[in-house]
């Protein structure tokens, strides 16, 4: 077994976890027409967004445990697809959209968190990727 740092640890379960509420909040608002309507005014290609990317979620979270080296690309590409989805949600809000206050502080933790995330996947996987012994006996 690979000796893991504890912030690997931290970071992988925060991503799934993170992933598996995110599954399971929009699978609710999605497919559930009373959570829908409960949940009052909703944009929902950000809901979309943040359901599919939730699978990805624990995906990325379990390739950071592993410390494999796609675990770096796809958090960036999910960090990347979060920001650029909350630009979106701006511009919505720009041009008179529907939003609530609870949507703009979830886009911001989500974006913090996973631009976070990011960075510990690219530095682990600096550290693990690096050439061993490249051209020296």
């Amino acid at each position: 077994m690979k000796d893991r740092s504890v912030v690997t640890w931290i970071i992988s379960l925060i991503a799934i976890g993170f992933g598996i509420m995110t599954v399971r909040a929009g699978f609710t608002n999605i497919f559930v027409p009373e959570t829908r309507a409960a949940s009052g005014d909703i944009v929902m290609f950000v809901l979309w967004t943040n359901f599919i990317l939730g699978f990805a979620y624990i995906v990325a979270g379990v390739g950071i445990f592993q410390e494999n080296a796609w675990a770096k690309n796809l958090s960036l590409a999910i960090a990347g697809i979060t920001l650029l989805t909350y630009a979106a949600f701006g511009v919505n809000i720009a041009f008179g959209g529907v939003w609530k206050i609870k949507t703009v502080k979830m886009m911001a933790v989500r974006s913090l968190v996973w631009v976070g995330i990011a960075y510990h996947a690219v530095s682990v996987t600096k550290t693990i990727n690096r050439p061993l012994n490249k051209g020296k006996v």
